[in-house]
């Protein structure tokens, strides 16, 4: 019993630690890009998101979008079954104060389709992200991507 609950300490805590606030573009990152439309969603796009969040992941919409427009996307999204944590923010309650702070959001990883490189897919994204869950046979979103041998290659390669 005593080792049962040291694992199940470790692991909270394990979850704990590798959470991250994730900065997510919507034009060409979400959906195909065709503002001031809304594009056609990408591949695995809802389905990585919603895995990310079940995996306690804080999900930012960070987009060029305002007004109307911004409005709409986050309709899309949210009929979709994703509620961000922050809209073009940091946390919810932040006010934007150009006296007194940058624009640019603090979080963990930025995901957008202008990176270096362009933007991998949804599927690579899942793989980078969740090298350990990436060839789960009980993932979800695993099976989609299962084709997919490259599992966790770019982050594999970051930390070795």
């Amino acid at each position: 019993m005593v080792n049962f609950l040291l694992l199940l300490f470790i692991e909270i805590i394990i979850h704990c630690v590798c959470l991250m606030k994730i900065a997510i573009d919507f034009d060409g990152t979400i959906v195909e890009h065709r503002y001031p439309q809304i594009g056609e969603e990408k591949l695995f796009a809802f389905e990585t998101l919603k895995q990310l969040q079940k995996l306690g992941h804080q999900l930012i919409l960070w987009t060029f979008r305002h007004g109307k427009e911004l409005d709409e996307a986050i309709e899309f999204c949210r009929k979709k079954g994703i509620e961000f944590y922050a809209i073009n923010k940091s946390y919810p309650e932040e006010v934007f104060d150009t006296e007194n702070y940058s624009r640019k959001i603090d979080v963990d990883l930025f995901i957008d389709d202008r990176n270096v490189g362009g933007f991998p897919g949804w599927s690579e994204i899942w793989q980078m992200l969740n090298p350990d869950y990436a060839d789960s046979e009980y993932n979800e979103l695993s099976s989609l991507t299962r084709g997919n041998t490259r599992v966790g290659s770019r982050l594999k390669k970051l930390f070795q």
